[in-house]
Formats: structure tokens, sequence, C-alpha cells
């Protein structure tokens, strides 16, 4: 009669501690029966995650009867994985490890309060004990990060967990110090990261070896880009262990001097000998000791044979690297206020940025072609690491940036002039557009033009190749057009890159073209661009460039939408760019545009009829992006031409009023 005991449907709690059981029995492995299946534990997890079979969460009015048979049913669910995390065959026990893992995710909070530490020392044997198998172990360390991130939500028991944490740091330093395999390195890693974010008083102890252990890692060339990340990221939260601003400030001037030191070798026979010795002087003042190396490692002859030996490319990881663990440094929550030392870190990132692989005369002895041709193909990874750790400087420093406002224009003012990459392009224009929107006004002022003259490059660079003919024309046309009030003299060349800017009257600046086109994806990066810079600064005294760009950018958007809508596969623009990345550009054009016709403040927007042409075809695109954009753009646009129509009429109103009352006195007067 089993068989026949329906429940009503699948939302039946009554549904759960059966359906929990049928799983125990028919998919959970047990002593008797060989695990042959290992796969089949995805479908177990994957059901008791959608149906939150453990969750024992059920309404004030569920019968007593059906909970306590929920109940038993979890408690048998309890009792088998932990059967499985003793056996004493590997598979088995993997499995049993890994489901004690999810369970301690998905029990409800009163099981696991009262499990918790009866759990943890099931754990914990299999990641002391060096017999164990490397995915018993991956699994375990996995499963005890689950269980101290569950543990995390509960601050009434803080210093339970904190001496949970503490017995576990010397095992996991002892697996990332003896251990070769990356997999057990990697889940030493990500357990020692939940415990400093969760229980950081527990590493307290044993920083200092936690510190070399992760910096050895880190340096040694022997670990993968993924795993380097993960000993970057770790080696970042460490000084949230001790918690106070010195450990973060000798942390970060640690890394800062070995990155120098870094880049002193990388960058020999490359750039002046001065440029090493100003990152030094500025992180440490005349008449300080330097701060002993970072992982206070004191290398023996061997070590320091093998250090000098390594290659150039390895050289260049552990550069980007240290540059990633500064990222994460300055954009981390810390729990004190600390003083960031914004113009070493300046520094370095424009040593980085002002090599471009070429070598200077006085220099060419100390560098061989192989060198040369090695590093010119690792410094665009370094660029981009370095306009990263760019970026991180002016979103963690905040107002601490304030001073060194007009040495990053100066930065990106030079580098915008000789980055021809796309990748790095679009990253310059995304920390252009990070600073207008962070620090307003005043930095639109400086940035403004230097963003115009590139965008105008970017945007204006189309060809026969990538659309037809008569599209060609048109954009030619248009071009023209766009630039014939700067009155430009091209200048004859043949180098490829960004000459000299060239100024005209009319104080337009205008970059002669790189001889590729630009991508869409940097096109698009220009849009959002100088949609920020007249979102900032559109309202200042701006006529030197401002009708330049209110033309650029409606000729822009109507020319990205003439040759077919989001909807319309015909659209091509580039034969090589997917389709996804066009709707991209159409949006990022129409977002620019609404920018320039409400940012008009003084006076009409001289293209407004057919900015509103546009939102208006744009709307009837049912259902796409493009569609809830432009309905976006005609409410924000028509709702001031409303406006001014009714100050209009309030206007003529007042007018009329003031005359008849101008009679009334005449009136009176005679």
């Amino acid at each position: 009669m089993a068989a026949f005991n329906y429940f009503k449907n699948m939302y039946d709690v009554d549904m759960k501690p059966r359906l929990l059981r049928t799983l125990i029995k028919e998919r959970v492995p047990d002593d008797k029966h060989p695990f042959e299946n290992p796969a089949e534990l995805s479908t177990v997890v994957s059901l008791i995650k959608t149906h939150g079979l453990l969750s024992e969460s059920f309404s004030k009015s569920t019968d007593q009867k059906l909970l306590d048979n929920w109940k038993s049913a979890v408690d048998s669910w309890v009792e088998r994985v932990l059967l499985l995390v003793s056996n004493n065959m590997p598979d088995k026990c993997w499995a049993g490890i890994c489901l004690l893992g999810m369970t301690c995710q998905e029990c409800s909070s009163d099981r696991f309060l009262a499990s918790y530490t009866l759990w943890f020392h099931k754990l914990l044997p299999h990641i002391q004990s060096p017999g164990d198998s490397h995915f018993v172990k991956v699994a375990s360390c996995a499963s005890v990060s689950d269980l101290f991130t569950r543990l995390g939500g509960f601050p009434n028991i803080k210093k339970d967990g904190t001496s949970h944490a503490g017995k576990l740091i010397q095992p996991v330093l002892k697996l990332l110090n003896d251990d070769s395999s990356e997999a057990i390195w990697e889940g030493a890693i990500q357990m020692l990261c939940t415990i400093i974010t969760y229980f950081p008083s527990s590493v307290h102890r044993h920083y200092d070896s936690a510190e070399v252990a992760i910096a050895s890692k880190l340096l040694s060339g022997k670990c993968g880009v993924d795993m380097l990340k993960k000993l970057a990221h770790c080696l970042a939260l460490l000084p949230k262990s001790r918690g106070d601003e010195d450990s973060w400030s000798l942390m970060i001037q640690k890394i800062l001097l070995l990155l120098n030191a870094h880049l002193n070798d990388a960058f020999q026979g490359l750039e002046e000998e001065g440029k090493c010795k100003e990152a030094v002087r500025l992180l440490v003042p005349p008449g300080k000791d330097l701060p002993p190396p970072l992982g206070a490692q004191i290398l023996s002859g061997e070590a320091s044979d093998n250090s000098t030996r390594k290659s150039e490319q390895s050289l260049m990881s552990s550069v980007s690297m240290l540059m990633l663990c500064c990222c994460t440094m300055l954009t981390s929550s810390y729990p004190v206020q600390v003083n960031v030392p914004v113009r070493s870190l300046l520094v370095l990132v424009e040593r980085v940025l002002m090599v471009d692989g070429s070598v200077p005369h006085a220099l060419s002895a100390f560098m061989t072609s192989m060198q040369q041709e090695l590093i010119c193909s690792e410094l665009p990874v370094l660029h981009l690491h370095s306009l990263e750790l760019l970026i991180a400087i002016i979103k963690g420093t905040r107002s601490q940036l304030l001073p060194y406002a007009a040495s990053i224009v100066r930065l990106i003012t030079a580098y915008f002039k000789r980055c021809a990459l796309p990748e790095l392009r679009i990253k310059v224009y995304s920390i252009t557009r990070i600073l207008l929107i962070s620090m307003g006004v005043g930095m639109a002022v400086c940035l403004a033009q230097e963003v115009i003259n590139n965008a105008f490059v970017d945007l204006n660079l189309i060809t026969n190749e990538s659309v037809g003919a008569s599209a060609s024309t048109n954009l030619e046309a248009s071009s023209e057009a766009l630039l014939q009030p700067c009155h430009r003299k091209r200048k004859h060349g043949t180098s490829i890159g960004y000459p000299e800017e060239q100024h005209d009257h009319s104080g337009l600046q205008v970059a002669a073209p790189i001889l590729a086109i630009s991508p869409i994806s940097v096109k698009i990066a220009a849009l959002e661009a100088l949609e920020a810079v007249l979102t900032v600064g559109g309202a200042l005294k701006s006529e030197s460039w401002r009708s330049d760009v209110d033309l650029l950018l409606i000729k822009t958007a109507t020319n990205s939408l003439k040759w077919g809508w989001a909807s319309e596969e015909k659209s091509i623009f580039q034969k090589n760019e997917p389709t996804g990345i066009w709707v991209d550009f159409q949006l990022a054009a129409l977002r620019a545009l609404l920018s320039s016709l409400l940012s008009s403040v003084r006076v009409r927007p001289p293209y407004l009829s057919q900015g509103l042409e546009l939102f208006r075809r744009g709307k009837q695109e049912t259902g796409t992006k493009l569609a809830e954009f432009c309905a976006h753009a005609l409410l924000a646009l028509e709702a001031p031409q409303f406006l001014s129509q009714l100050v209009l009429l309030w206007a003529q109103r007042v007018h009329q009023i003031m005359q008849v009352m101008y009679l009334h006195q005449a009136r009176m007067s005679w």
C-alpha cells in the first residue's frame, strides 16, 4: 500500500523525508556494497540542494509525526555519511567527506550547531594524516572550508570557532611546505583563506610561518597561473590575521620592494638606471633600515643561484602576481584605516607602462635580441596588470588620491599616446571613466580633451573593409564634416602608432589615426568614456569641443543603426565581430547620445529631433535591451520638454498678468 501513498505535489513536506530515504538506500554507498559510480554523487547533491532535503524547515501547522519522520531521515543521512568518512576504502571515504561538506552547507542551523564539533573532529585526521591519498586530502580541505564558512555566520560561537581553526594552521602549512601536489596546495590555500576571513586571530601565532610558506610557493616558479592567483590572494589577506596598520603597511612595503627588485632584473637594458632607485627612495626614507625580505627568507648560496638563474618568463609571472597581490590589498576591506603608499605605487606603475621594449642606444650592450624578443612578448600582460593596479589604487585610496591626481592625469595622457593594443586601450578608457565618475568636474577639466582626442581616432576609423561601399561613402562624408572645422594638416610618415597631437584653431585636438581599424570593443570603451565626460563635465563651458563631440555622437549612433537594428541579422560592422558585441555597440552609442542631449543645459540640444527619432525607432524593437533603453531615453528627454512647455505657458501667463496690471495702473494714473 505504501506504493500508493501519494503526496500532494512537489512542494509537499511529506515528500522530503521519503525522497531522502530513497537516496540513502539506492544512491549513497555503504559498507557492504562496492562504490561503482562516483558520478552518482553529483545527482544526489543536486537533488538535496534543489528540494532542501536536509533543511528541516517547515510551517507551524506541520504535523508532529511528519516532523519526527523528517528528523529521523536526516539522522539516517548523517549516520551514513559519518560511516563513509571513517571507511578505510579511499573512494568511499572520499564520498563521505564530500557529502559531509555539503551537509555542513545544507542542514538546519540547530543541527549544525549541535554537530559541528563532532564533524570537525571527523575531518581533522584526514588533513593531519600523511598516509591518506591525495584526493581524500583535497576533499577534506574543501569540506573543512565549507564547515568554517558556515561557522563564520554565527558570531556567538566565534571563540569556539577560533579554537578549532587554530588546530588547523600547522597541518595546513605542512601541506604547503611538504607536499608536491598542486591540487593539495590549492585546497590548503583555500582553507587558509577561509580561516583568515572568518577567524583571523587563529592565525596570529603562526603569522611568520604562514608568510614564509605562501611567499616561497608564490616565488618558486613551480605553480600554474590559477594557483599563483590563489597564493597572491592569500598573501594579501594575511595581514588581517593581526588587524593592525603596521602589519598591512609592512606587508605592502615588502611586496613593493620585491616587485621593484624583479623589475630591475626584467628591465635591465630597457630603461635608465635612475628608475630603479626612485621607488626604493620613496619606500625606505633616508636613515631607515630596509625591512626583512618577503617571507623573511635568508637565501642560502644554492637558493641565491637558483634565483639569479630564474628565467625572464618566470620573473614576469612573479611581477604580475605581486601586482595582483597589491590590487587585493588595496581593494579588500581591512579592520582599521591605513595609509597607502600611493606615490610609491604610482612610480612602479609608471615605470612599467613607460617600457615598450625599445632599447636605448646607450644601453644596447646590455640587451640581446633574444632577451628583447622574450620581454616584448610578455610586456602586454605586464602592462595590463599595471593598469589593473592603477584601477585598484583609484578605487582603494579614495580621498588619499587627491594630492596625486595630477600625476595620474599626466601618466594617462602619456600612455594614451603610445598605447595601441585594443585590450590596453579599453583598460585606459575604463580608468578615465572611473576617474571622471569618482573625482567629478575637476577631473573632467583635466581629462576631457584627452578622452575626446582618442575617441575621435577610435570612432572615425571606418573603411571599405568593414561596411559596404555606400555605407563607407556616408561615413567618410560624415568624418569630413566632423573634422572640417579643425583645419587639420596630416603629417606624412610611415610609423604606426599615435604621433604628436595636432592642434587646431577651435581648440579640438585630434590625434593622427593608427592604420588599423579599432575593434568594436574599443569603440564601446571610447563611447562609455565620452558618456562619462558629458555626464560629469557636459554643463561646463566647453564650446571648443562640444559641437564636434555632439556631431560625432549623433553620426555614430545613426551609423550604428543605419545598417540593421539589433533584431536584424543582416547588420554587419566588421566581419570578425560577433553579433552580441554589435548590440552592445548600438547601446553604447545611444547611451552616449542621450548624455549628449541631456547635458546641454544652456541651449536646446542641436540634434534633439534626430535623437528623438532614433529613440522612437529603437523603442519599436520590442523585447530587446535596445527597446528598453530607448523607452527610458524617451522618458528622460520628453519630460524636460514637457516641463519646458509648462514653464513657457507659465511665463506667458505671467506676462499677460503683468500687462493687465500695467494697463490698470496706467488707467488709474490717468
